[in-house]
């Protein structure tokens, strides 16, 4: 029986860097502040010429390298972003044509920062069902170019990456064993495009309607039960319990709601992998990029079970559960 896995993980973050003391130095915040709240005490920037593609052509060509398959094998690319470098054509697209994947079909999604298990989700759709036989999901953000730096409440939070997996046809039994996803229509995170809305506008510091604007306690609320009832669904779902686990890399938002799901899900700190310390909140590729970590430092093994559990604007959410 044909099952999809990821083979080959890859991921990118931007040279430039802003700490807590240069945020310091823009807002009325501080490093005591923003460790307490969230966590984060670095965020990697993208250059001024430095765009969602050409981050997600770095982490591509990682990911295409670590699974040892050429460009030309590939059926499928998938780019999750919510900040495009263009409306057309699709990131995507560009992707394709810079990696030289010149048998694959392209497009682009919006799953905000559930992209990655969304992305997963859509690969194995095409795989078990014949269609495809090895797809590149790739998840790429430059927020930085979306945060409103005159919002203290939320400039601390985000920065910039990507992470990139190759998902192929398996016949081992190993692979991606359930995933769920879901949605909730609640503006609590928005960044406006050609629609005009006053209200939205009046949120935001800066009065910027392309910048991020989110409603912090709303968003802590639904994502702390989200990511946890979530993990357990799928694990139920694969007939497996906490202790099959050996890892969970959930989405890299906040310390706050990350460590408040890991207490819902009933789960020791131990078992969890993050990254947000020095990378903050880089949406969709948070996950790839810390599984991509983990598989290089070798905390993942052959056989291991491991929970991809994530959720953004929209409101969504997704959780995969794993058999490396």
């Amino acid at each position: 029986m044909i099952n999809a896995k990821i083979i080959g993980v890859g991921g990118y973050v931007p040279e430039k860097i802003y700490d807590n003391a240069y945020m310091e130095s823009i807002v009325d915040t501080s490093d005591e502040w923003i460790i307490r709240r969230t966590g984060i005490k670095e965020r990697h920037i993208s250059a001024d010429n430095e765009y969602t593609t050409d981050m997600a052509v770095k982490a591509s060509e990682k990911a295409i390298k670590n699974a040892g398959i050429s460009p030309e094998e590939i059926d499928l690319v998938i780019l999750g972003t919510v900040t495009p470098d263009y409306f057309t054509p699709a990131c995507a697209c560009v992707v394709q044509k810079a990696i030289g994947a010149e048998n694959a079909a392209a497009f682009d999604y919006n799953a905000a920062c559930s992209g990655f298990v969304t992305g997963i989700t859509i690969a194995k759709q095409f795989i078990v069902s014949g269609t495809y036989k090895n797809v590149l999901v790739v998840c790429a953000d430059t927020l930085s170019k979306a945060t409103d730096y005159e919002d203290r409440a939320t400039c601390v939070l985000f920065g910039d990456a990507a992470g990139a997996a190759i998902v192929s046809a398996s016949e081992d039994g190993s692979g991606i064993i359930e995933t769920e996803l879901g949605s909730d229509g609640d503006l609590a995170i928005t960044a406006l495009a050609y629609r005009n809305n006053d209200e939205e506008i009046e949120k935001r510091v800066s009065h910027k309607k392309e910048t991020i604007w989110m409603a912090g306690q709303a968003v802590m609320k639904f994502a702390v039960k989200a990511m946890a009832d979530a993990s357990r669904r799928v694990i139920d779902k694969a007939g497996l319990t906490w202790d099959d686990i050996a890892l969970v890399i959930p989405h890299q938002a906040n310390y706050r709601i990350v460590d408040s799901a890991i207490k819902r899900m009933g789960i020791t700190n131990d078992k969890v992998y993050l990254t947000l310390e020095k990378y903050g909140n880089t949406s969709a590729s948070c996950i790839p990029v810390a599984l991509s970590e983990a598989v290089e430092k070798g905390m993942i093994k052959k056989g291991d079970k491991i929970v991809l559990v994530g959720f953004g604007g929209g409101l969504t959410w997704g959780a995969a559960v794993l058999e490396w």
